[in-house]
């Protein structure tokens, strides 16, 4: 097997996890280990007035009942959503007021079911609008990002030749990873022993030392494998902070798992985004003023604003520009960090509109993008480390097919379905953290690399172990890596698409000085091998000096059946400019699930919040739909072979998130071309659909708020 970067290496845990020896949180069977069961607050606001708990106790196997009457005192967390059963406040709906433990999952479940708590409900508020009366600026969106950004005059656009002025509406998205949050906890001679399901082990055992008031060298946090996240675990949860105190309340060791129809309430969620866009351009096609304004939620118990207008400041050359963001702190849960944050639901909103744009000047989509591609940054002014959008495009009109396309839209047909194609594309930022490793040859011939990692399912693993391979000039056989384990050299977290930059940087260097110690080394090793630690402090956070970003291009074909509203994914194909691709089969698969997950959200996904209850509707996976595989019939990921200096060490951006920014919009293009309806509010569901065809306008269309003007056929609903 060679350990070339690049090379399709099969994941090296494969094994493991098809053979089920790899451990999850919740499978550690310590001696004495408990079950907990969580009970949700049933009131969407108010107070605990009374816990009543005889007969939980009363069932055969149950330990005890927490509460905040009675549960373990904690210092004041830095995030608020730790603060568990610790005050009667109840700040939404979900919020967990009382735990049961019991000596298995079963009974549990049943006494947590015969907990009764009594509440004195308030009024409460949920319901997310563009006129709501709390709106406000934050002083930052996620990210650290300004809230508003503004260049030139956007008032410019008022008199720009061709206008697009729409409106566009993200519902709420929940991230519901297959392995849900779970955490085993166990107290020992003062020691602290979490197996946990967590992007980053060092942000929990940083959390617990404050929240129990222990050194951080008395905790151990271990996630050896997660079962995906997709940015919900990025921060502790709530999970580990209660198994921690029923461990620490019993005397043994706790399992805590998350009921999957919990999660929505407690691990975070995407906040829904209203966008309003205008676009003013030429009829050349030239932008001469983009606007990109979005209104989102948070909780009250801490703010998280999706950063959704970002991407404007980066796709296109508008010297007139403006990106602004409000918010509205509601009594909901709190929305959190979800797959491409920001990206996601904005790429969705601005493609949409130049897509539309184009429809309006009777332009080629991609020529019109292709027409304002930038020189620079747009917002910063700075020159990009590399930006290859339009190779993109165009390699993949030309994969696609795109140059045999009818651009009228609603004129294919076969029998009563409609066909049509679309494209958008697709941004996201390269970042990179401060991390540490250690590289060590042993006398056999064989290599340890050891690094606080984390894989939740990329195959990091294996990549890192190719990394090492190749600084070492050995075959990738010779090389085992540990990770997920706060006892290995300290590393951020899986987030951002920034885990293997940042880690592969620092194993990279241990690996490269270790190969430089060995060739300068004569006689036998000594018995305990030679080893080197590296750590990119100073050189991984310096301050870039380029504009760091991957692109991409993605296109889809779609069939509506005229008769059902039933929309259809034909094709999905996408073209990337990821800097250096270092696994082809594991990059392919994150290409792959990206633009699944974009599936999902285009034309499955949504929650709704209902405004009596301040409850998600869509809780688990019975109600809230996601893509299986006969909902897309064909799925290719490509990519272009992009140097770039200017990243770091592998010359590697980050590839876990962009396959889904861009995917909603190119379905959601494709569904016009299909039938010449505009459909403004994801997902595009079959009675949506169908009332456009119908020429209803209704409440759930999404077409209010929005005008075009120019040449271009265009039909709302």
């Amino acid at each position: 097997m060679t350990g070339s970067l690049g090379a399709p290496a099969a994941r090296l845990e494969g094994y493991a996890k098809v053979g089920g020896t790899a451990r999850y949180a919740a499978e550690f069977p310590l001696p004495g280990r408990a079950h907990a069961w969580p009970v949700p607050a049933a009131v969407a606001r108010g107070r605990v007035t009374g816990v009543g708990t005889d007969a939980a106790l009363a069932v055969p196997g149950v330990l005890a009942v927490l509460s905040h009457e009675n549960a373990p005192r904690i210092a004041e967390p830095d995030d608020a959503t730790l603060a568990v059963l610790q005050s009667p406040h109840v700040p939404h709906r979900g919020w967990f007021v009382a735990l049961v433990v019991a000596e298995t999952l079963e009974a549990a479940r049943a006494g947590a079911a015969a907990v009764r708590v009594d509440y004195a409900a308030e009024a409460h508020d949920v319901v997310l609008s563009e006129t709501h009366p709390g709106a406000y600026v934050p002083e930052n969106a996620n990210a650290g990002n300004p809230a508003v950004r503004e260049q030139g005059d956007p008032g410019r656009f008022a008199s720009a030749p061709v206008t697009v002025d729409v409106a566009y509406r993200v519902p709420p998205l929940h991230n519901h990873p297959m392995e849900p949050h779970a955490s085993t906890a166990h107290w020992e001679d003062g020691r602290l022993l979490v197996h946990t399901s967590s992007q980053g082990t060092n942000a929990v055992r940083a959390a617990l030392a404050t929240l129990f008031d222990l050194p951080e060298e008395r905790i151990t946090v271990t996630a050896e494998h997660v079962g995906g996240g997709f940015g919900s675990k990025g921060t502790p949860r709530p999970d580990v902070v209660l198994a921690a105190m029923a461990a620490r309340h019993t005397g043994r060791p706790v399992t805590l798992a998350l009921p999957r129809r919990y999660l929505p309430a407690v691990v975070g969620h995407r906040a829904p985004t209203l966008h309003r866009l205008r676009l003013g351009a030429g009829t050349d096609g030239r932008l001469a003023s983009l606007s990109h304004e979005v209104t989102t939620h948070t909780s009250r118990v801490k703010e998280f604003v999706e950063q959704a207008a970002v991407p404007a400041r980066v796709m296109y050359a508008s010297a007139h520009l403006r990106t602004a963001h409000r918010v509205v702190a509601l009594d909901v849960p709190s929305p959190s960090w979800m797959r491409a944050p920001g990206e996601a639901p904005g790429m969705y909103a601005l493609e949409s509109a130049v897509d539309e744009l184009a429809d309006a000047l009777g332009m080629d989509p991609i020529e019109l993008r292709v027409r304002n591609e930038p020189d620079v940054e747009p917002d910063s002014g700075m020159p990009f480390s590399s930006r290859h959008l339009v190779e993109c495009l165009r390699e993949g009109a030309r994969r696609f097919g795109w140059a045999g396309r009818d651009p009228r839209p609603g004129v294919r047909r076969e029998g009563p379905l409609l066909l049509g194609t679309g494209v958008a594309a697709a941004t996201y930022p390269v970042m990179a953290a401060p991390s540490t490793a250690a590289a060590r040859a042993l006398p056999g011939g064989t290599f340890e690399v050891r690094i606080n990692a984390t894989d939740i399912g990329t195959g990091a693993r294996t990549v890192l172990a190719q990394v090492a391979a190749d600084a070492l000039g050995v075959p990738l056989e010779r090389v085992r890596v540990d990770i997920g384990s706060t006892d290995l050299p300290s590393a951020p977290l899986a987030g951002g698409s920034s885990g293997t930059a940042s880690w592969g940087w620092a194993v990279h260097e241990a690996c490269t000085a270790l190969a430089g110690r060995l060739a300068e080394h004569t006689g036998p090793l000594p018995e305990q091998g030679l080893d080197v630690r590296a750590d990119t402090q100073g050189t991984a956070d310096a301050e870039p000096d380029r504009a760091r970003h991957a692109f991409g291009a993605h296109f889809a074909e779609v069939a509506v059946d005229t008769v059902t509203g039933e929309v259809r994914t034909r094709r999905l194909l996408g073209v990337y400019a990821a800097g250096r691709i270092l696994n082809a089969r594991t990059a392919r698969s994150q290409f792959v699930g990206g633009m699944t997950m974009g599936l999902g959200m285009a034309l499955t996904e949504g929650s709704t919040m209902d405004a009596e209850f301040g409850d998600f509707t869509e809780s688990d996976l019975a109600s809230y739909h996601v893509p299986a595989h006969a909902d897309v019939a064909s799925v290719e990921a490509h990519w272009l072979d992009e140097e770039d200096s200017f990243l770091n060490p592998m010359g590697s951006k980050g590839i876990g998130e962009i396959g889904i920014v861009g995917t909603a919009a190119a379905i959601g293009n494709a569904v016009h071309h299909a039938t010449g309806v505009r459909l403004r509010e994801l997902p595009l569901t079959p009675d949506r659909v169908l009332a456009g065809l119908l020429g209803h306008r209704t409440p759930d269309a999404g077409g209010t708020g929005s005008a075009v003007s120019g040449s271009g056929p265009v039909r709302t609903a």
